[in-house]
């Protein structure tokens, strides 16, 4: 079965196209069954966000093995364990290559379940001597859409024969898919999901129309991601969830005059509200995921102080969780979700703005522009005199100036929206962990006047502790204000200059 695939090119048919594989003729020899079929149960298991399969890859589980399978390697495959954080499962060879791939903040799922069988074929030539084996396994899950992997088995010294077996399954009259395609097929078209999904654009399209096309798309998001955040699965379908909330509100935001005003207010507070209830929990997730690295940053005398102060977040997360499922569960919550979802899906009622028919494609260019030309402003001036809020400023300008390029992105070049986005990334990135050492420096500070019992012996620990870890935070956050000013110039080229001209400025037309 499954566990004894070992070196394989892995090609998908269709399970109609894989019955006619037994007694095809190729050349003069002919494909014949050899044996009985096996057949056991399996999962597909992947991320939420399908990680796995987005790396061209699948991870079958059976009863006892667990197997990835890649394309034109050696599989991988270790004793069978339960899907979780990778670093959280057993060590092994499956183990190994998934902690490359997957986030380490996502929790393994299972995507897909059914049954698979295993054929066994055999090439035999005129002489009925065997010249090749192949091996069909089909998947047939219990949702989603049977599909069948052939696994070429070569043998020594016929290795022209093998080329003739593939040469004719890629013949077959239907494009043979990856590995990837198989563990979508068996995920079935709504287990598909990405946190960015690209709207389809024209330029001359209404930029009303493109704002309410981008929203519906980011509240399904938000939805999707509702499940994961009640089982408390793990922190990124929060994170996700906010983020397409924030994308939101960037759209009614930045899109001005698209909306009316009274109607972009309305907007604004309704998801404002929703934002809301969720930061207690993300915030406490965001400092218990850097309970390690604050560790490391203070001698290990002062590690039992951090070890209390992160015990007790523990303790407030799970209370806070417990409030927002309750939220998320409640009736109030799901009718507004809903009320939005069939807003924005069909949404005559909206109240347009002045700049409601305005050309996609020149309401994007004059946002883009605008924001540009103000990164740029605010970043030339930044220097070690700079006050910190000015830099966080910059941050937040640039975040904006993302989410435009990110929304926009199909009525322009693909590959040089990519170089810009990535030089932007960089940017950010470096203004990201300001930002961060500078709000962990203001959340401490917080916690250490929310110390209950300041005399405790406890309260004392983790005071003394939280002492030193500011003292650190301080100093890499000077340290990375030099490599914002690094990062600035390395974004300000000349080539990403001429690229954003080229593309945003506006009057020019489209890719």
């Amino acid at each position: 079965m499954l566990a004894t695939l070992g070196h394989l090119r892995p090609a998908l048919v269709s399970t109609a196209l894989s019955k006619k594989l037994v007694g095809a003729k190729i050349g003069d020899a002919r494909l014949v069954r050899e044996g009985e079929d096996d057949q056991e149960a399996f999962t597909l298991i992947d991320s939420f966000d399908n990680q796995i399969g987005a790396a061209d890859m699948a991870l079958i589980a059976t009863e006892n093995d667990l197997v990835l399978i890649a394309p034109d390697t050696a599989v991988a495959r270790q004793d069978f364990a339960a899907p979780d954080f990778v670093d959280h499962m057993p060590e092994g060879p499956v183990t190994a290559k998934l902690g490359k791939i997957v986030d380490p903040l996502r929790r393994l799922l299972v995507r897909a379940e059914g049954t698979v069988s295993c054929q066994m074929l055999t090439m035999v030539d005129d002489l009925d001597k065997t010249v090749a084996r192949c091996r069909v396994h089909s998947f047939a899950p219990e949702s989603g859409t049977a599909a069948c992997m052939i696994e070429f088995m070569p043998l020594r010294g016929y290795d022209e024969e093998m080329e003739q077996v593939t040469a004719y399954v890629a013949s077959l009259s239907e494009p043979l898919g990856t590995v990837g395609d198989i563990a979508r097929a068996l995920r079935g078209p709504g287990a598909d999901y990405t946190s960015k999904p690209v709207i389809a654009m024209t330029p001359d399209q209404t930029s009303f129309q493109a704002a309410t096309d981008i929203i519906r798309a980011q509240i399904a998001v938000a939805r999707a991601n509702e499940p994961g955040v009640i089982e408390d699965i793990d922190s990124e379908f929060l994170h996700d969830y906010r983020v397409a909330l924030r994308r939101t509100r960037s759209v009614i935001s930045l899109f001005k005059g698209v909306f009316t005003e009274d109607q972009t207010q309305q907007f604004k507070d309704r998801f404002g509200s929703l934002m809301a209830r969720t930061g207690q929990l993300r915030d406490l997730d965001v400092h218990l995921l850097d309970r390690q690295a604050y560790l490391e940053l203070v001698p290990p005398a002062l590690q039992p102080g951090i070890d209390k102060l992160f015990d007790s977040l523990a303790a407030d997360r799970g209370a806070a969780h417990a409030k927002l499922a309750r939220f998320f569960n409640g009736q109030a919550y799901l009718r507004e979700m809903d009320k939005l979802e069939k807003l924005f899906a069909a949404p005559k009622r909206i109240a347009r703005g002045p700049e409601a028919e305005r050309p996609a494609l020149a309401f994007a260019q004059a946002l883009i522009w605008k924001r540009y030309v103000k990164v740029c402003k605010i970043a030339g001036s930044i220097d070690d005199a700079t006050p910190d809020q000015q830099v966080h400023h910059l941050r937040i300008h640039c975040k904006k100036l993302r989410y435009l390029i990110e929304f926009f992105a199909p009525l322009f070049g693909k590959e040089d929206t990519k170089v810009m986005l990535k030089s932007l990334k960089k940017l950010q990135d470096n203004l990201g962990a300001f930002n961060d050492y500078s709000v962990q420096q203001e959340a401490l500070a917080g916690m250490l006047d929310g110390l209950s019992d300041g005399n405790s012996k406890d309260a004392i620990e983790i005071a003394t502790s939280i002492g030193a870890l500011v003292t650190v935070l301080h100093q890499k956050q000077i340290e990375e204000r030099a490599r914002v000013v690094a990062s600035f110039a390395a974004f300000n080229s000349d080539k990403t200059r001429a690229r954003f001209s080229k593309s945003f400025k506006p009057g020019k037309t489209a890719a």
